[in-house]
């Protein structure tokens, strides 16, 4: 008869390992090829969620402190730069921003819109474009190869299927002509199905490139600091707009709107406030775009406008309600406080159909904009017939 196991005694061998483990655990020292248990897993989990919890706070925390130590605007481009040079993810903006405050001593917005904008200049360049359409190329060779098989394929099964019914008919072993057919059609089903998993690779590389073109195409069509089309994006509207009055019989009108002593507001107040200043007015004008009026950034403080359906007297009147809506702010420089200058623009205005091409009404629009700016300036002109 065994004698009752004193509770002074040593644990089992198997409650002393856990508690070995655990307490090496606690110093830090496991040892390699040590098993855990489910509860110190569930521990080591939480401890390491809490730890990516607490990472991505300070995370947040300092690019916070970032953006407000530069005055950077909370715009998502200038949350993807901090965010960029905090955590060394991109190599170009750490060295850029690092680059800047060495030089500066602080980061900008008009800064940042550059540097993302040659990023993005780097990332879409013309040996991009080429190697992106001969991709595009090669996957369309690539899926009509694969049609062609499938084809094939399917053809050569039906064929085959035709011969194994004569031998059925004619009375061929029944048992011999079935396990030829069975071997035939799983031979036919693995046809199918790496043609299958071929097409769906084809499919997400043919949806990679069209992302990567349609990111092209609004790069080269879109104004990086207004967010405005730019100057080539706005000539395809104008010969599609110019094309759609002629056939509808309708009005067109086109506008020219340059921004006042814009130099002046620049050398007074610096370029991050003339780049807030471009922005605002661009936004002003976005307000009467729709899909009958496009407003685009010409280049520089300029601007330009059509309208569709629209007359010169009253697109001329739609500018005006923008002109006198913006010279009725009281704009404030956000570097120092101080109640700037009235900020104004001047415009022309001129009808498209009157002119025998496209070139010569925006030349009109023009003329009209500096005879504008001649008569004192904020104010908006509609060009002479006879121009």
């Amino acid at each position: 008869m065994s004698a009752a196991p004193s509770p002074f005694a040593s644990p089992p061998h198997g409650l002393t390992d856990r508690l070995t483990r655990w307490a090496r655990g606690l110093s830090g020292k496991a040892e390699e090829g040590e098993e855990e248990t489910p509860v110190e897993r569930r521990s080591r989990a939480s401890t390491a969620a809490d730890r990516e919890i607490t990472r991505r706070r300070k995370l947040y925390d300092d690019i916070g402190a970032f953006l407000f130590a530069h005055d950077l605007d909370l715009t998502s481009m200038n949350f993807s730069v901090a965010l960029d040079y905090l955590t060394g993810t991109n190599i170009g903006i750490e060295k850029a921003v690092k680059a800047v405050m060495m030089e500066r001593g602080q980061v900008t917005n008009s800064w940042v819109e550059t540097v993302v904008a040659e990023q993005r200049a780097d990332e879409i360049t013309p040996e991009a474009l080429v190697a992106m359409l001969d991709k595009v190329e090669e996957n369309l060779t690539l899926f009509t190869g694969l049609m062609h098989e499938s084809r094939s394929s399917a053809k050569d099964y039906g064929a085959a299927l035709q011969e194994h019914a004569k031998d059925l008919a004619s009375g061929g072993d029944a048992e011999t002509v079935l396990g030829r057919l069975v071997s035939l059609t799983r031979s036919m089903v693995e046809k199918t199905r790496q043609v299958e998993t071929q097409l769906r690779d084809n499919q997400k590389q043919t949806q990679a490139l069209r992302s990567g073109l349609e990111n092209a195409r609004q790069a080269a069509e879109h104004d990086f600091l207004t967010g405005l089309p730019n100057r080539r994006a706005f000539e395809g509207a104008l010969r599609e707009e110019l094309s759609l009055a002629r056939a509808q019989g309708e009005p067109l009108a086109i506008g020219f709107c340059d921004i006042d002593h814009f130099k002046i507001i620049n050398d007074t107040h610096g370029h991050d406030t003339g780049d807030r200043v471009l922005k605002f007015v661009a936004g002003l004008l976005t307000k009467i775009s729709n899909d009958r009026c496009h407003v685009a950034r010409h280049g520089g403080e300029e601007f330009v406008m059509l309208f569709r359906g629209k007359t010169a007297s009253e697109a001329c009147a739609l500018v005006d309600k923008v002109r006198e809506d913006l010279a009725g702010r009281s704009l404030v420089n956000r570097a120092n406080g101080e109640k700037m200058e009235q900020v104004t623009f001047s415009a022309g205005v001129a009808d498209v159909l009157e002119y025998e091409h496209p070139r010569a009404a925006l030349r009109a629009a023009d003329r009209a904009l500096y005879l504008a700016k001649e008569h004192g300036r904020n104010r908006v002109y509609v060009a002479a017939d006879t121009d």
